[in-house]
């Protein structure tokens, strides 16, 4: 799989742009804020039909413009395919000239693995980062995943609107049997897709990080959830109801899931060191690329934003040299060029990409 050209029209920094990408390393150098990250941006965003910064979709329009438009035309295994998005006061998006009904007939189509400065935050921040992780990589592969999360998330906001009626105009509470069964029943099928994939990253990351150190660490996630039978949760439910009516909120289910890495047994988020950390990231990375291309039959898009920042020069190279026939897209703020690999390198400079 692979990106053959984006098409930028009044995105972001962007007035019109067309690039066109080499099938193995693509670097995109230039200061900052000229608008690299904005086409790492603009690919996500054909992926997964959203943004991986914007809170709002209209953040990404150009300012004083009412619409921006995105166009990637790429290449997989056995077929070709073109993907436009249009962002103004709604988002339309097209595949293949057929506008779609749904954002989940998006996912999958192309099929991409970011990593970004932020992503150390994965293992450093709250678990919301690790979940975002989760369904990230999930949702490409699996749509209903995403739909399963969707009538969760749906499904959890009218229970907290209903355990806030209960508390203020003292609602019926038995009602809320309604909403955890619904709850129960969503969150069993999240979890059941999380744990499959957590088992799936453990088996591959483990050999990924003994070769990255040497074998000086060995590496092992645990997921921690308390929806892992519609029972077990429906009781939980149950238990806490009033602690829930209480707090206006629900206090337990999939939206408080976590997963913890322990590095030589040790609880990385509270023990481990920066390098450890950044080792750990490359290897989650890795691992995650190998579980895409497995269940594709193919290599995803490698997208690597604002790469030099987290990660010295021997842990770039290194990690580089361990990707094999995947397109690569990097952003850097100085030139760089990759050894024994084809590279297309850009100049990025106030909105203008230029081939050098």
């Amino acid at each position: 799989m692979w990106i053959k050209k984006i098409k930028i029209n009044n995105f972001r920094n962007y007035k019109q742009q067309e690039i066109v990408l080499e099938e193995n390393i693509n670097i995109f150098y230039g200061e900052n804020a000229q608008g690299k990250t904005n086409i790492i941006e603009a690919i996500f965003l054909g992926s997964m039909g959203k943004s991986f910064r914007a809170k709002k979709d209209k953040e990404m329009i150009r300012l004083e413009m009412e619409k921006a438009e995105i166009e990637i035309e790429y290449q997989k295994s056995d077929r070709d395919g073109k993907i436009k998005i249009e962002v103004s006061n709604k988002k339309t998006i097209f595949l293949n000239g057929i506008k779609l009904k749904k954002l989940s007939e998006l996912l999958g189509n192309i099929n991409i693995v970011i990593f970004t400065p932020e992503d150390i935050n994965i293992l450093k921040g709250g678990p919301q980062n690790r979940r975002r992780f989760l369904d990230i990589m999930i949702s490409q592969l699996k749509p209903n995943y995403m739909y399963a999360i969707n009538l969760f998330i749906k499904n959890l906001e009218q229970r907290n609107n209903y355990l806030r009626q209960i508390r203020e105009e003292k609602k019926d509470e038995n009602l809320l049997d309604v909403w955890d069964e619904k709850l129960a029943e969503y969150a069993t099928i999240v979890f059941q897709y999380r744990n499959e994939y957590i088992k799936k990253i453990s088996q591959k990351i483990k050999k990924i990080h003994g070769e990255i150190t040497d074998e000086k660490e060995e590496i092992e996630i645990e997921y921690q959830s308390e929806c892992k039978t519609k029972e077990e949760y429906l009781k939980i439910l149950k238990e806490r109801r009033k602690l829930d009516i209480l707090k206006g909120f629900t206090t337990k289910g999939i939206h408080r899931d976590d997963f913890v890495i322990y590095i030589n047994k040790k609880q990385i988020d509270i023990y481990g060191s920066q390098g450890q950390h950044r080792t750990a990231i490359l290897s989650l990375k890795l691992a995650e690329l190998n579980i895409v291309r497995e269940e594709i039959g193919e290599n995803p898009i490698l997208l690597l934003d604002d790469f030099m920042s987290e990660l010295d020069e021997k842990r770039i190279y290194n990690f580089l040299n361990k990707i094999e026939n995947t397109q690569v897209v990097i952003t850097v703020t100085k030139k760089l060029e990759v050894e024994n690999k084809k590279n297309l390198i850009y100049n990025v400079e106030e909105g203008n990409v230029k081939k050098t």
